[in-house]
């Protein structure tokens, strides 16, 4: 018997993880009622999830979302998270569009579970203190996070080391002339994860796993000197987390975003779910750790250095990253010019070192002008 029935609000419905997410409310429809979707693009999709789900609030791209007096009411992103009976915001908006919904959502003291990693990236401070502020939790969806938040559960002592794994990607073991030649098609062929299409190039560049240290950074208040990355083909050991003593405690599972989302909907209690995939030890050949390849992957670098530098350079970073690999997927410039012309707008960025929400946003527009200028 559920006492109560969570109230949510999906950002990204019509996403990978928006998608998946509704996959567990159709599970346990007695324990979560959707009140709210927000969709993009796919408009088809999102009318069949208001015909299923009901929602008494929507927002869809091309659309007046200024507020209607239809049902389902149309509304803002931003006035969406601030609904009063929103119990829990899902924040599964691709890229830099989540940054200001998830900066409204926090200050508003919404319980967020959060799947937008740019949210933290270019703007992780004012993210974190505006939760500590409202006294509301951030929530981790990412497979990653999620692993360590799930390792530090119960841990009284503070971490050594958090491990981040990486699958590598489709081109771990290709050579530099190889790189050049890699086409969108070839890097959307993700060896573990299904995925959106922005997450799989960031995938297949490696900058998806340095956006997740900054995010780590954040999450878990740890110094960027005790975040490291290990490539792990498996994709089994999701991350890892080293304690004082050396032991080291790793969360496993079969690639599927399933589980940390229905973690991060339902802790502190974990759910039944037969859906979900089980580990069979018995078929695990072997589990496999190497290094990372700075040099034929420079994404991972530079997004640990302008991590460290703070300021708005991640703001760019993301914002950058977003706009090559919108040029990579149109075909207008190589797979490795991904990482050359995001160091190109990190090198010409005149950062502001203690940024406001505006700064961030006008950090993100100087990228979007760049770009459209080439």
């Amino acid at each position: 018997m559920v006492d109560t029935v969570k109230k949510l609000v999906i950002l990204g419905s019509t996403g990978s993880i928006g998608s998946q997410t509704l996959d567990i409310v159709r599970k346990y429809p007695e324990r979560y009622k959707v009140i709210g979707l927000a969709g993009g693009n796919n408009r088809s999709l999102l009318n069949r999830q208001v015909d299923e789900f009901k929602p008494d609030y929507i927002y869809h791209l091309g659309i007046d979302n200024a507020g209607t007096n239809a049902h389902p009411k149309t509304m803002s992103l931003e006035a969406m998270v601030e609904l009063p009976e929103a119990d829990l915001v899902v924040m599964a908006l691709s890229g830099n569009s989540g940054i200001l919904p998830t900066f409204t959502a926090v200050k508003a003291g919404k319980m967020i579970a959060l799947a937008n990693k740019e949210s933290l990236v270019a703007a992780g401070e004012l993210i974190t203190d505006a939760a500590v502020k409202s006294g509301t939790k951030i929530l981790p969806v990412d497979s990653e996070h999620s692993a360590i938040w799930q390792c530090l559960a119960g841990e009284e002592s503070k971490p050594n080391r958090l491990i981040l794994t990486a699958s590598g990607g489709p081109f771990r073991r290709y050579t530099q002339e190889e790189l050049v030649k890699v086409t969108p098609e070839q890097a959307l062929r993700h060896p573990s994860w299904n995925m959106g299409k922005k997450v799989t190039i960031d995938s297949a560049t490696l900058m998806n796993k340095g956006l997740e240290i900054i995010e780590a950074h954040w999450l878990f208040n740890m110094p960027f000197e005790q975040i490291s990355v290990i490539i792990h083909p498996q994709s089994i050991i999701h991350s890892m987390v080293e304690f004082a003593d050396g032991a080291v405690k790793g969360q496993l599972g079969y690639p599927d975003m399933r589980l940390p989302i229905q973690y991060a909907l339902s802790c502190p209690k974990r759910l039944p779910n037969e859906d979900l995939p089980k580990l069979d030890f018995t078929t695990i050949k072997s589990l496999v750790f190497e290094p990372p390849d700075f040099k034929a992957f420079p994404c991972l670098n530079l997004a640990v250095e302008a991590g460290k530098r703070g300021g708005t350079y991640p703001a760019v970073l993301s914002a950058a990253d977003e706009c090559a690999v919108m040029c990579f997927l149109e075909g207008q410039i190589g797979f490795t010019d991904i990482p050359r012309l995001v160091e190109e707008s990190l090198i010409a960025h005149k950062s502001v070192g203690t940024p406001g929400i505006e700064d961030i946003r006008d950090a993100g527009e100087w990228v979007r002008r760049r770009f459209a200028g080439n």
